[in-house]
């Protein structure tokens, strides 16, 4: 058992509405109130996605298009597709590379900084819309939708900077507060989506999977309009006090899915 106290970033509550960017994280207006929480090992407790949001995985990695390790789109969708018993499952956006800030490269690909404050991808209202504009031409209606993200660490263990995820049935929907996550290149905003930052509440239960190997991942739920089901799990980088002097910098990609029921 790896059980650890870390800390946690979280969003101020009662602040203004806050905005981050992709890439320019000088101009965003998070205000972060850091928190010490006990961080549970994943691997000694069971999750399933839809009881807690999420659950580990395995994957096959290989060299994409960049040059670095990630998973095979297809593959991914039919993982999904069979974990939840999704009539169709759809990536939504390339594979995004992460870096550590000790890395060379954190920083230098698009959106590819770890993020550093307790986050969900989208808000419902940004969800439902990005669910419309996805959905197969050939399926029609559908009756549920559900993101998914799914991390990947790509470096070997330890991880310096691993992710934390907040169990889907410890948080309350008042701790989600809105904000807005703005895309941005060379300096120029390019298009903003709602999300959600969290705020801190003595209830909420983190966990980690220390250890990782490469095709080890974590599935876990971002959306869901079930809401009988776990509908999202805040998650946030933090830094691993069990991480030994010259640990090499975590690296990481993620994929996004949206899963359909007819």
């Amino acid at each position: 058992m790896t059980e650890l106290v870390g800390t946690i970033n979280y969003a101020a509550r009662n602040a203004e509405r806050m905005l981050y960017r992709a890439n320019d994280h000088t101009r965003d207006t998070v205000r972060i109130a850091p928190e010490s929480m006990t961080i549970h090992d994943g691997r000694t407790r069971e999750s399933t996605l839809d009881c807690n949001g999420y659950q580990i995985v395995s994957v096959v990695m290989s060299p994409g298009t960049s040059g670095h390790l990630e998973p095979a789109t297809d593959a991914a969708c039919a993982l999904i597709r069979d974990l939840c018993g999704a009539d169709r499952v759809v990536a939504t956006a390339p594979p995004v590379h992460r870096f550590g800030e000790r890395s060379d490269l954190s920083g230098q690909l698009d959106n590819s900084r770890p993020a550093r404050f307790a986050h969900v991808d989208v808000s419902d209202t940004t969800a439902l819309a990005f669910s419309t504009r996805s959905c197969p031409n050939d399926l029609g209606h559908y009756r549920r939708s559900a993101h998914y993200n799914l991390w990947c660490v790509t470096s070997p263990p330890p991880q310096d900077v691993p992710l934390a995820l907040c169990d889907a049935r410890s948080f309350a929907r008042e701790d989600l507060i809105l904000a807005d996550a703005v895309f941005d290149r060379d300096g120029e905003d390019l298009w903003t989506m709602e999300s959600f930052v969290l705020a801190h509440a003595p209830r909420h239960e983190w966990v980690w999977f220390p250890d990782m190997q490469p095709g080890e991942a974590l599935l876990f739920k971002t959306f869901d309009s079930d809401t009988e089901a776990a509908t999202c799990v805040p998650h946030v980088a933090f830094d691993n006090p069990l991480a030994p002097p010259g640990t090499r910098p975590r690296s990481s990609v993620e994929l996004r899915f949206i899963a359909y029921w007819a």
